[in-house]
């Protein structure tokens, strides 16, 4: 027996079907083995000495493994094609070799494919190789940085800046990118300008627009006309000439298309176009890739998601244009096959874009077989491969000079017509033809109909959206492919930054962290030296520099700066980053700094044990203090009185380890409750929280159970509650459902508790199978069974049936 090791189940169910009974594919459900969260898993005084560890789930797994490797002539390490695919199978290896489990005499191979398709499986398997140990010790020198910056700084920035998280090598560096735009925002200054539109008549019937370009020969810049006035005098000028056509162009233009996408522009792509989350996109891929079942037999649907490459397979090109030739016709197939290269910094372009396996499954094909989501996908993917060998878009652009016969003024229209759609057929925006012109001829004479001035400000550059946010990350060669998701994920879940309307605004402690880590860590998280972090890890890969000896030049200076930080005081860390962030909080009025209380005294940022404040530098004569977000509260005590109550009692807003809440004297005892993680401090009056201190409340009976409906908010959001059933409600209903509202919601809605979701019945036993949230993460409840979700799998994306497959296992 070979026994065939994968990463995913989902994998190995498709990779056993195409193998026969002479394999046994197990997953690995990711890494084996990893560096514990804990002081001492890297030991950089003794030569980086590593504490690789197997957890509680991977224990299981590795036992599963361990017994299939006694049967088993051959390993055969099928895992993904990347570097964290290349550091799992090694881990697997040695962690065998670590519990001595690995046979003298057994035959060990590492494959790799692009695709999981038959004709890819099977000629990986007849081509193995051995372990890429480059591959390997560049994974290892990333998890190690990683762990370094995390488990060095992360200590220096708690004792520091209270109320801080954590930082990241990387995550820190996308955050100052956030933050240093809303700082661009914050100081950017709008500037008037006008323009002028005249429109023009062509032999007393055909009318066109045209902008003033140039006067007296001079071409006009953007900010030329300063105000209204400048305008209206032009105007009046403008309007008492004569004008005729002095020059016309006609140019033909090529649009050629876009190459296949990349995992950084699939997600662009799919955030523009389709409004999916950079993670949202990635899971969908992962499902398209890892196969779905297509009448009755599992396909992998697209290529290896995580690449950076922009290049296709020839086999993959002779198809694509194979298949443009019968669909489309021989004028949308260019002569010659089409190549791209990356212009992306760091790109390691070691696999290929991501395409379809079988560019003659159309999505329209197999639409019947996909979720919506994924049929968007999939049509994004394969309408992007296919473009990419279509031929260009051809256009006709004409631009017409008209001049006052004084040689005064000059006027420019341009037009542009569609004379060849091209790929623009199945991809792209197909532009139509855009301001067409009239027939015109040299020196023909033109009507003035009517000018037109218009006022204009200049606008602050835009907030980054999760697609621009990528761009920017790829283009300064900050991270991976496989990075790009997590690295937004981190920053809203530490609540370093939230997304509005679709946009990344930074948070306050982000704002601070940030400043931080430039003040006294700026060479680390400058963008020049993560992407030469980047360009290392890649020299190691290519077997160019040794491992350790990278982490060492790195260990060196960080640990000198890292102790450095740490010795020095409150005060003079609050004073750099007042300097640092002096615009985003004061303003940059002369007197902005000025105490409001006093009068007299200088503001300024301090640190307490609940984090940043603004007080006055009088203190402790001047007592004014204010809260980051524009609370004002006693720095020694952070109470505040909201309002009183009807029975005479204060609502105090009160602040404690774990954030805001609300409490009041009832009877004698004091109730709290907290302030619900979706409500804007900002926000908080007295009436919202009146509402707040009066959860949970009781809206009325279910007829059908006869119990109380009962509305409150927990851990993880506003939910419904009935006869000891949870339902999750959105956070706009949670004051204001009503009883009807309640029913159709628990009518309509899966059952679920606020630390879960129930998924259904088991199909034997009838039991009930829920998802719950623990300490240690989520976990599957079945039969007073607790089945722990391995991190490889989305628990809020989890089916009934892998439930009940990881439930098989367990029971067994």
């Amino acid at each position: 027996m070979n026994l065939v090791i994968v990463e995913s189940p989902a994998k190995a169910s498709t990779i056993n079907k195409y193998l026969g009974k002479d394999y046994k594919v197990l997953a690995s459900y990711g890494h084996i083995r990893d560096l514990p969260s804990k002081t001492g898993s890297v030991d950089p005084k003794n030569n980086f000495s590593l504490d690789y560890q197997v957890d509680k789930n991977s224990e299981k797994r590795l036992k599963e493994i361990i017994t299939s490797v006694k049967q088993a002539k051959k390993i055969i390490l099928a895992t993904d094609p990347d570097r964290e695919g290349e550091a799992i199978s090694w881990h697997i290896i040695e962690a065998l070799k670590e519990k001595k489990k690995l046979p003298k005499d057994i035959t060990i191979e590492r494959v790799a494919f692009n695709e999981i398709t038959k004709s890819a499986i099977l000629k990986a398997i007849s081509n193995p190789r051995e372990i890429d140990v480059d591959m390997v010790d560049a994974q290892q020198a990333r998890r190690v940085l990683d762990y370094l910056v995390g488990f060095t700084l992360s200590p220096i920035l708690w004792r520091k800046l209270p109320g801080s998280k954590s930082a990241g090598r990387v995550q820190s560096v996308a955050l100052r990118l956030v933050c240093e735009r809303e700082l661009e925002i914050e100081k950017f200054k709008e500037v008037e300008y006008w323009s002028i539109k005249g429109d023009f008549i062509a032999d007393k019937k055909s009318k066109f627009e045209a902008r003033l370009a140039a006067i007296k020969n001079e071409k006009l810049d953007k900010f030329f006309i300063k105000n209204e006035a400048e305008a209206k005098s032009l105007e009046s000028k403008i309007a008492d000439k004569k004008y005729q056509i002095s020059d016309i162009k006609a140019k033909s233009v090529k649009r050629n298309p876009f190459a296949p996408f990349t995992t950084s522009t699939l997600q662009q792509d799919a955030s523009i176009k389709l409004g999916f989350t950079t993670k949202r996109t990635m899971q969908i891929a992962q499902k398209l890739y890892e196969g779905i079942a297509i009448a009755g037999e599992t396909k992998g649907l697209i290529t290896y998601m995580r690449t950076d490459g922009v290049s296709i397979s020839k086999d993959g090109i002779g198809k694509i244009r194979a298949y443009i030739d019968t669909k489309f016709g021989k004028k949308y197939l260019p002569a010659k096959e089409r190549f791209f290269k990356n212009k992306v910094k760091n790109a390691q372009e070691a696999h290929e874009a991501i395409r379809p396996t079988d560019i003659s499954l159309s999505p329209d094909d197999i639409k019947q077989y996909l979720s919506d989501e994924q049929y968007k996908l999939y049509k994004l993917i394969w309408s992007r491969a296919v473009a990419s060998q279509m031929a260009a878009q051809e256009s006709l652009q004409t631009s017409v000079d008209i001049i006052s016969q004084d040689k005064e003024f000059t006027f420019r229209a341009s037009g542009t017509v569609i004379i060849f759609n091209g790929f623009t057929e199945i991809y792209g925006k197909n532009d139509d033809n855009k301001n067409l012109l009239p027939e015109l001829s040299n020196n023909s004479a033109l009507d003035l109909d009517k000018i037109t001035t218009k006022q204009h400000f200049t606008e602050p550059p835009p907030r980054y959206n999760e697609a621009s946010l990528v761009k920017s990350l790829e283009e300064l060669g900050i991270g991976r492919p496989s990075t790009y998701a997590s690295i937004i994920s981190i920053l809203v879940e530490r609540n370093y930054a939230k997304i509005e309307q679709k946009r990344f605004y930074p948070e306050e402690r982000g704002m601070l962290v940030t400043a931080f880590l430039v003040e006294f860590f700026e060479q680390y998280f400058e963008y020049d030296f993560t992407a030469k972090l980047e360009e290392g890890l890649d020299d190691i890969s290519n077997g160019k520099i040794n491992w350790k000896e990278f982490l060492s030049n790195f260990w060196v200076g960080f640990e000198k700066i890292c102790s450095k930080t740490g010795d020095r005081e409150p005060l003079e860390i609050a004073k750099k980053i007042t300097e640092s962030l002096a615009h985003h909080y004061f303003g940059d009025s002369e007197d902005a700094r000025k105490c409001k209380a006093c009068d007299t005294g200088e503001l300024a940022l301090r640190m307490g044990k609940f984090g940043a404040f603004i007080s006055c530098s009088r203190y402790p004569e001047c007592k004014f203090t204010q809260q980051i977000g524009g609370e004002k509260e006693d720095s020694e005590n952070v109470n505040q009185v909201i309002g009183t109550m009807a029975d005479g009692q204060d609502l105090e807003l009160k602040k404690g380890p774990y954030g805001h809440y609300l409490e009041y004297q009832l009877d004698g005892k004091a109730k709290r409750s907290a302030i619900p993680k979706h409500v804007n401090m900002a926000e908080l009056d007295f009436d919202l929280a009146k509402k707040i201190i009066s959860l949970p409340r009781n809206i009325g009976v279910n007829p059908k159970s006869n119990k109380d409906i009962i509305v409150n908010n927990g851990k993880f959001g506003p939910y419904l509650l009935s006869d000891k059933v949870f339902y999750s409600i959105d956070n706009k209903d949670l004051f204001s459902i009503d009883l009807e509202q309640a029913l159709k919601t628990m009518e309509n809605s899966k059952k679920s508790a606020p630390e879960g979701r129930v998924l259904g019945e088991h199909p034997d036993s009838k039991e009930e199978v829920k998802i719950l949230k623990g300490r240690y993460g989520p976990y599957i409840k079945y039969n007073k069974k607790n089945i722990a979700i391995p991190k490889t799998m989305d628990a809020e994306q989890i089916t009934l049936a892998e439930a009940i497959e990881l439930i098989k296992k367990k029971v067994k």
